[in-house]
């Protein structure tokens, strides 16, 4: 099966791509950053009155980013537990490392159930966002999952 992927409660894509494809049971994000899927805004974001950026904030765009990502892997059926590799693009790595790492393990609590996770260090996005997220998911069958709860665990 190979089956591209539009998720409605995520914001479009800035270029001609699905916001993932399904290919057997791996589910492969497109990048996905913070924008908002209503207006385009983007959180956090301060401008000067020429549309110039002034300043943003990363927390608020991490949680923006992650809300987006849950949208995505929603729309293809996959939960938040399915993912298996994150691919985190920051604009500034020395400034926001550690604000990006503190909302991580919001969202990723227990180290042990976390997906694998590379951060890279990159000089700009085509949005003025600060981040972006690269994810690869797995989907489980409803085979898979019978006997289980939402997290999981078997019952």
């Amino acid at each position: 099966m190979n089956q591209s992927i539009h998720a409605a409660a995520a914001p479009r894509a800035v270029g001609a791509y699905p916001h993932a494809r399904r290919v057997g049971d791996l589910l492969f994000l497109s990048g996905i950053g913070p924008r908002d899927a209503q207006d385009d805004s983007i959180p956090g974001n301060d401008y000067y009155a020429d549309g110039r950026l002034r300043s943003y904030d990363i927390i608020a765009q991490c949680h923006a980013v992650f809300a987006n990502v849950r949208a995505v892997l929603e729309a293809a059926g996959a939960r938040w537990d399915d993912l298996l590799d994150v691919t985190v693009f920051l604009t500034d790595m020395a400034a926001d490392f550690k604000a990006c790492n503190a909302v991580w393990a919001q969202y990723f609590p227990d180290p042990a159930k976390a997906p694998c996770r590379t951060t890279l260090g990159i000089t700009a996005l085509p949005t003025p966002i600060a981040i972006e997220l690269k994810c690869v998911a797995i989907l489980q069958s409803p085979a898979s999952l019978a006997g289980k709860c939402q997290c999981g665990s078997a019952i």
